[in-house]
C-alpha cells in the first residue's frame, strides 16, 4: 500500500486557510497512493479554545474530507476538533475513498496543556479494516502509553498524527521505533512545523518505520509529502520467522 504523508505548518486556528492549503498539497500528488496522512488537529492547531473552532460530523471539514478522498481515490486520515452531543474531542477521521467515515476519539488528552479540561477523553480503541489492512489511528500523547496501543487485534499499522513540540522530539523518535518494534506493525507519525500562537516550535520528525524499528521515510524537518510503500507480505514473512506476538501478555483495558 502506497501511502502519503503531509508535513507542514498549521494556521492558527484557521480551518478556511488550512483546507485550502492541505487541498493544494493533496491534489498535487501524482502517484497512485491510497493513504493520505495529515497531523493532529490540522484545520486549526493544537488549540484549547474549542469553543472558537469546532465543527460538527456534518460541518465544512468532514465534507471537505470526503469530497477529497473521492476525488483521490485514497484514505485521509488525520484529527479535527469536532463537537458532538454538546461535548467537544479531539476526533480522528479516518475517511474512505467512499465517503464512508469511523473515528477514534483521542484517549490521552494532554494534562501538561490542559487538553484534559476542555476536551472529552475517548474510551475506545478503533481498528479500521482498509485494503486488507488492518489500521490502529492513534493521536499524540497516546504514542506515551504502549498499554492502550498494544497490539492484541493483530493490526498490520500503527498512524500517530501529532503536534509534538520540539523540546521532546527525542522522544517522539524513540517511542515511534519502540511502538513498531514491540507489536512487530508499521507505523506511521506525522508532525507539523513551524510555531503556534502560544509559541512552541514543531519540527516534525515525521516518519515511517517498519516492523523491526527500521525507517523507511527517515525523520524530516522540512515542509513536505513523503511517500511510502507498505508491503504486507514482507509484514507477515516477518512475523512468521519471529513469532513475538504469540508470547504476548493478555489483559483487558477499563
Amino acid at each position: 500500500m502506497k501511502v502519503a504523508l503531509i508535513q507542514s505548518s498549521i494556521v492558527w486556528e484557521n480551518p478556511v486557510a488550512n483546507r485550502v492549503y492541505f487541498e493544494e498539497k493533496i491534489n498535487a500528488i501524482a502517484e497512485d497512493v491510497k493513504l493520505i496522512v495529515l497531523p493532529e488537529m490540522f484545520t486549526t492547531g493544537f488549540t484549547m479554545d474549542p469553543a472558537k473552532v469546532a465543527e460538527t460530523m456534518q460541518g465544512e471539514t468532514v465534507s471537505w474530507m470526503q469530497t477529497l478522498a473521492k476525488a483521490k481515490n485514497a484514505a485521509i486520515t488525520g484529527s479535527v476538533v469536532i463537537e458532538d452531543n454538546f461535548n467537544f474531542y479531539n476526533r480522528m477521521l479516518f475517511v474512505f475513498p467512499s465517503g464512508e467515515i469511523q473515528h477514534y476519539d483521542k484517549r490521552h488528552l494532554f494534562t501538561l496543556a490542559g487538553e484534559d479540561k476542555v476536551y472529552t477523553m475517548g474510551n475506545q480503541k478503533l481498528i479500521v479494516d482498509y485494503l486488507g489492512w488492518k489500521i490502529c489511528p492513534l493521536v499524540c500523547y497516546d504514542l506515551r502509553f504502549p498499554v492502550f496501543s498494544r497490539n492484541v487485534e493483530n493490526y498490520d499499522l500503527l498512524i500517530y498524527v501529532a503536534s509534538w513540540p520540539k523540546t521532546r522530539i527525542k522522544a517522539w523518535d524513540t517511542l515511534l521505533a519502540a511502538r513498531a518494534i514491540e507489536n512487530m506493525s508499521y507505523v506511521i507519525g506525522v508532525n507539523r512545523i513551524g510555531a503556534d500562537a502560544n509559541d512552541y516550535a514543531y519540527i516534525g520528525h515525521s516518519q515511517v518505520l517498519d516492523i523491526l524499528g527500521d525507517c523507511l521515510i527517515a525523520p524530516e524537518e522540512l515542509e513536505g509529502v513523503f511517500i511510502a510503500i507498505l508491503d504486507k507480505s514482507y509484514l507477515a514473512k516477518v512475523r512468521e520467522k519471529l513469532n513475538f506476538l504469540n508470547d504476548k501478555d493478555l489483559f483487558e483495558i477499563k
